[in-house]
């Protein structure tokens, strides 16, 4: 089969098109041909082992645990392994396969069970790969970290990007008042999702406007985690899901510290992909609930130029990759 593999970590050149060998399912692994794969952050964090932390899950000196990169998958089931019940060949399916060692940016995908759900009827399989990640991130940010109450005042920095498109919308649907933070020319798509009030972050500063909120997800945007204390309300919760290396480590190293002295509650997300939380994703879809923002397609053999564009951190939406034409 065709792969995007790397050997050594660095920019997208370090991405190559190459031949290898065709994965068998182990007994509880499913075989899936992939139509669609969906563009990262944690794939170019990987890639090019930012931060230096990386280095120590993923290969010290150079890439050892993931050759292809690639979590999100939809694709059809070719073969399942003996101990598999939940699918069959032929089956439409969609999940996240960061547990199962990456892998989404090759024709086929050997997946764990339990990283996959059966594809939304209502979706095509590039809508369906850019979900599982993003989505579950989102979820997990505002409804398990942050604690989402019907009507709080909720703010969503980084509101157009993958993570935020969906957060955007969750929020709306747990019944919060959103604010959307995103740049100009993502005004109207931040809107659109349902967002309140969308803050362009090139005219004002929400840090500095003297309102504040119950809940802030970080997704994007370069604060410090004083500046999120600041538009916090007293017993208000700052979540960071993305951002830069600064702030992952204020996150991880201020945020508890800054809960232990005062009310507000401010840390890093840690978010695991489950299958559980996957079929209720699913469930918001199918119903309309929520709906999957797709920016650019690439072909498979344009993964360094997709990666690329995402890092560049323009997209609207999520980057896919397909390897169907027509998806």
């Amino acid at each position: 089969m065709k792969a995007i593999v790397y050997e050594t970590y660095g920019p997208p050149e370090v991405l190559h098109l190459q031949d290898v060998e065709t994965p068998s399912p182990k007994d509880n692994e499913v075989l899936v041909r992939v139509h669609a794969a969906s563009v990262n952050a944690a794939d170019w964090r990987l890639m090019g082992a930012d931060p230096f932390l990386v280095r120590f899950h993923a290969g010290l000196l150079k890439p050892t645990k993931f050759r292809i990169l690639g979590a999100d998958i939809a694709g059809r089931v070719e073969a399942v392994g003996r101990n598999v019940d939940r699918f069959r060949p032929g089956d439409e399916v969609f999940g996240d396969v960061f547990a199962s060692g990456f892998g989404g940016f090759a024709e086929y995908k050997c997946a764990r069970e339990s990283e996959l759900v059966l594809k939304p009827a209502n979706l095509s399989f590039a809508e369906a790969a850019v979900v599982p990640l993003a989505a579950v991130t989102a979820l997990h940010g505002l409804r398990d970290k942050g604690r989402i109450q019907p009507g709080q005042k909720v703010l969503i920095n980084g509101a157009s990007g993958g993570v935020g498109t969906f957060a955007v919308q969750l929020a709306k649907y747990f019944g919060a008042e959103v604010t959307a933070v995103c740049s100009t020319g993502k005004v109207d798509l931040a809107r659109t999702l349902g967002a309140d009030q969308v803050i362009d972050y090139t005219q004002e500063d929400f840090t500095k406007s003297g309102r504040q909120y119950d809940l802030i997800l970080a997704v994007n945007g370069n604060r410090s985690i004083f500046e999120y204390k600041r538009a916090l309300t007293p017993k208000g919760a700052y979540v960071m899901a993305g951002g830069n290396t600064g702030q992952l480590f204020q996150a991880l190293l201020l945020g508890p510290l800054l809960t232990l002295v005062g009310k507000q509650k401010m840390g890093a997300l840690t978010s695991t992909p489950n299958q559980k939380d996957l079929l209720f994703i699913k469930e918001l879809l199918e119903s309309g609930k929520i709906r999957p923002v797709i920016d650019r397609r690439y072909p498979l053999s344009e993964v360094p130029e997709a990666i690329r564009y995402l890092e560049e951190g323009h997209a609207k939406g999520k980057v896919v990759i397909t390897l169907e034409c027509g998806e």
